[in-house]
């Protein structure tokens, strides 16, 4: 298969296509104000083509932060598109378009994935979804995009999550996720006093959240939307832990960018070397797929922000750019399987 990414930070939409011809599945990273106008543009060029898009920032060896970007696979692979609507009350009531889809394109676990755009309630999302993809062992990725709208296959969506199936019919697919905090101390907290709907984390181990946070820190009130750069929280998920961003303050709450629930186990997190685990990610890649068509990811807006204050990003990308074809874009959460989680990268490798 061959992998396509074009640019344009003007907004161009046929600059953004020059070069793209023939094309199995494409993906639209668009700005707020001609999103929808991109969709129609690009139904009308390439009508009938599977297609899924959202309101984000993309990058290949650099980024696009307000013009658009075209994520676009060929030669040796099938797709298809759709969604599952009604997000945020019952995405389940859909959940037939995609078992449909999946029998379409003879899904499996070795050559099939699962790429999605979402418009919001991702943990729910993701749980429906992955009620379908397991019984056929495929994985997921993906992430959230701005504004509350996707598209796919030339429609524009509120309260949806587009997706699509990609297989590759040249070889495997993989799909990985990088975490680049360990755990600070031995703090191991129960929450309680939350507020699913909102995100809100009101206690930690009976003591108010926004204390507990700031005694462990040494952080004022207004520091702590910088500190969780280098400090989220993080659930507990067997093995793994799935980062929470803490998005602002809410008297003496918290409120998050993913929903923490009653009686969760949570722990404090804290920055690890991240330009030595980003090293070892792609080292792990080159191992296990020696020969390699394309990396398509997901980066956190988050580690976006930490990597450009660092003067990282661009030898970030630099150091993608050896894996081969590399593009995505940037999430405001990622999707890994069944998981959203906040401040990661999250990626599928084509064979």
């Amino acid at each position: 298969m061959k992998q396509f990414f074009g640019m344009s930070q003007s907004g161009n939409l046929a600059e953004a296509l020059m070069g793209l011809n023939s094309p199995e599945f494409i993906m639209l990273l668009s700005n707020n104000d001609q999103f929808e106008m991109h969709v129609t543009e690009l139904e009308k060029r390439f009508p009938g083509v599977p297609s899924i898009g959202c309101i984000g920032m993309s990058y290949q060896t650099r980024i696009v932060d307000r013009g658009v970007g075209i994520i676009a696979f060929s030669e040796g692979v099938s797709a298809v598109a759709d969604v599952l609507e009604q997000v945020s009350t019952m995405p389940v009531k859909y959940i037939e378009r995609l078992e449909r889809d999946m029998r379409a394109v003879g899904a499996s676990s070795r050559d099939t994935v699962c790429i999605d755009f979402c418009a919001g309630n991702d943990a729910c999302v993701l749980t429906t979804i992955y009620t379908a993809l397991r019984r056929q062992g495929v994985s997921l990725v993906g992430g959230t995009g701005d504004a509350g709208k996707v598209s796919a296959n030339g429609r524009v969506y509120q309260d949806a999550v587009a997706y699509a199936l990609v297989k590759n019919q040249g070889g495997r697919v993989k799909t990985y996720k990088e975490n680049i905090y360990h755990q600070l101390g031995n703090y191991r907290f129960i929450a309680s006093d939350t507020d699913r709907a909102h995100y809100i984390l009101g206690s930690l181990n009976g003591k108010p959240a926004k204390q507990v946070y700031k005694d462990i820190l040494h952080v004022t009130d207004q520091e702590i939307l910088t500190r969780t750069f280098q400090n989220p929280f993080g659930k507990l998920n067997g093995d793994d832990t799935c980062i929470i961003s803490i998005k602002e303050v809410q008297g003496n709450a918290l409120a998050c960018f993913r929903q923490v629930n009653d009686s969760d186990v949570l722990i404090l997190l804290e920055l690890g070397d991240y330009q030595a685990i980003t090293k070892d990610t792609i080292q792990r890649i080159c191992r296990e797929f020696p020969r390699r068509s394309a990396v398509f990811s997901v980066n956190c807006l988050f580690r976006y922000k930490l990597f450009s204050e660092r003067n990282y990003m661009h030898t970030y990308l630099q150091e993608m750019a050896a894996l081969g074809s590399h593009a995505g874009f940037v999430g405001y959460g990622e999707h890994y399987n069944n998981r959203f989680v906040n401040q990661s990268m999250t990626c599928v490798v084509f064979e």
